[in-house]
């Protein structure tokens, strides 16, 4: 366990002291960020810097570009997502980008989705101690009840989790139609949607593309792609074939 000490942003483990590393200030553009959530970003960062590496969550050497490469790089994407959202994030691990995406959006419903019973308690232990209201659902996408869990959201994010192909199957039917994935990838995106574009509309995905958000917040721009889940009828119309007759 751990606890969060509301007053100053320090997170304390158990039986170990917080590291230097774990008080690191944020840049000036995470103001800009979290607004009056900044205090929440804060502790998060602690909490990873520390206990997050303890428990094997986060790689000591990503610890001091923790800000910027991770919880700035994922809070952007609220840029992408409209108001009142309904969102869910597969693959959460130590809680990218769910977490920053909610700190930074609280109009959103979020829901993180993680097979690891490690990291599924590292991620209700933070929630709990700052008070985040969210959800954590123990599961891999694929499964039966996971979707019948979190399915018609209206956008499932993604960090690092699969190949497009795969993450198209996992993310797509979790969403109603007309929403969208947006998957966090990196510059080698194009060549991947290329790859396994096939699998993308076979997996009922569509009007796919690669969008950049964060521009001036950090550097490089997070990199995102954008995939609708089109209807039934459309999906044909995608894979070059006539829509069935009634």
């Amino acid at each position: 366990m751990f606890h969060v000490e509301r007053g100053t942003g320090a997170t304390t483990p158990e039986h170990c002291p917080t590291p230097a590393a774990a008080e690191s200030e944020p840049p000036a553009a995470a103001e800009q960020v979290f607004g009056d959530r900044l205090s929440l970003a804060r502790r998060y960062h602690a909490v990873l810097a520390s206990v997050g590496v303890e428990r094997g969550l986060i790689g000591p050497r990503e610890v001091p570009r923790l800000w910027d490469r991770h919880i700035l790089n994922c809070a952007v994407i609220g840029e992408l997502i409209p108001a009142a959202a309904t969102v869910v994030d597969i693959g959460s691990g130590a809680g990218l980008p769910g977490i920053p995406l909610a700190i930074a959006r609280p109009d959103l419903r979020v829901t993180l989705v993680e097979p690891l019973l490690r990291r599924t308690i590292f991620l209700a232990e933070f929630i709990e101690s700052v008070g985040l209201e969210m959800t954590v659902v123990r599961g891999r996408a694929e499964q039966p009840d996971v979707r019948k869990t979190t399915g018609g959201a209206d956008v499932v994010t993604s960090r690092a989790v699969a190949p497009l192909a795969k993450l198209a199957k996992w993310s797509l039917p979790l969403v109603h139609d007309r929403g969208h994935m947006l998957a966090l990838k990196g510059a080698s995106v194009a060549e991947e949607l290329e790859r396994d574009r096939a699998e993308l509309v076979r997996a009922g995905g569509g009007h796919a593309k690669v969008l950049e958000c964060g521009a001036g917040i950090v550097s490089p721009p997070t990199v995102v792609l954008s995939v609708e889940r089109l209807p039934r009828a459309e999906r044909r119309a995608e894979r070059g074939k006539p829509p069935r007759r009634r």
